[in-house]
């Protein structure tokens, strides 16, 4: 029987967003195995979505090295894939397109283009949008992919939790990829600060750093939540971010988790893209968009938290 490939490296929220992609994705190929090609960092915790039959985890090394292409080709190989689904649409992927998988049905954003319209026009549309109208062209109904389910990577961390706080619990990520220092709002240390006035002890203030992260964490005056000494992982970041009472966040991850899991709470732009484009922003969840965020005052951001908290 043959079989399909997803291809989705990352980032984490990129691969939370494909989550409805890829349960639609499943429900028209019931009756076929749906694999996901994805990197390492994200391979445990897709391991266990309920959608997949299997992970297969691409290092992504450079592609001249040929050795590390003949091995990944030999591999996925094996598994007989007819149908690719490209949810990277990146450079990698168009090259694996040509050269990895090349005998293989391909959907991704270049296969689906209408005539004489571009990449670069079709790319700033809303990204569910982008692939809300991919799976189409595939006749795949989309009843999942605007509404993400991630109760399948909720865990009961009540025990856990009570080790930081016995009260409900406001929820920051300050940090974001040192390749994208441009989304870093720099005034979470004064957020906290004047969140700690406002409340006084009705609310504890809790910050989840990842890899890298925990030393700056320890500047914010928040509570570091760690699980032995290190970062939590994605399932315990996504069961933390569900029992959260209210999220502040770069657009990073942890953002695109809270807003799918329609907690309420704040993302924070500066000009690099905007709510609409990343599907990001409803009723719960909202965005404060600004040109520089350098420019934004924490309690501008702190006014926006008094009037969607309650």
């Amino acid at each position: 029987m043959s079989n399909i490939l997803i291809i989705k490296h990352g980032s984490l929220g990129d691969l939370i967003q494909a989550n409805g992609a890829i349960k639609d994705i499943k429900e028209y190929y019931q009756n076929r195995k749906v694999f996901l090609l994805t990197s390492v960092p994200y391979s445990i915790f897709m391991s266990e979505c309920p959608y997949l039959d299997g992970v297969i985890i691409d290092k992504r090394l450079p592609r001249w090295n040929l050795f590390y292409l003949h091995n990944l080709k030999k591999t996925l190989g094996k598994y007989n894939f007819t149908k690719i689904f490209d949810l990277q649409n990146s450079n990698r992927t168009k090259f694996y397109r040509k050269f990895i998988l090349n005998k293989c049905e391909w959907s991704s954003t270049e296969t689906i283009l209408e005539k004489g319209q571009k990449k670069s026009d079709f790319d700033k549309e809303p990204v569910l949008d982008r692939m809300e109208i991919q799976l189409k062209k595939s006749n795949i109904p989309t009843q999942y992919i605007k509404k993400i389910d991630l109760s399948w990577a909720i865990e009961d961390l009540s025990r856990f939790i009570k080790q930081y706080t016995n009260s409900e619990y406001i929820l920051i990520f300050p940090f974001c990829s040192k390749k994208h220092q441009n989304k870093k709002w720099p005034f979470y240390k004064d957020l906290v600060s004047l969140i700690k006035q406002e409340y006084k002890n009705n609310y504890s203030v809790l910050v989840a750093p990842g890899p890298n992260e925990i030393k700056d964490a320890d500047q914010l005056k928040a509570k570091i939540v760690l699980n032995d000494g290190e970062p939590i992982n994605i399932k315990m970041l996504i069961s933390l971010i569900s029992n959260a009472k209210f999220i502040i966040a770069n657009d990073t991850g942890p953002a695109h988790i809270a807003s799918h899991l329609n907690k309420k709470g704040l993302v924070l732009f500066g000009s690099h893209t905007s709510a609409k484009k990343v599907s990001i922003e409803n009723l719960d969840f909202k965005s404060i968009s600004v040109k520089n965020l350098k420019d934004l005052d924490a309690e501008i951001v702190l006014k926006k938290i008094k009037i969607n908290l309650n």
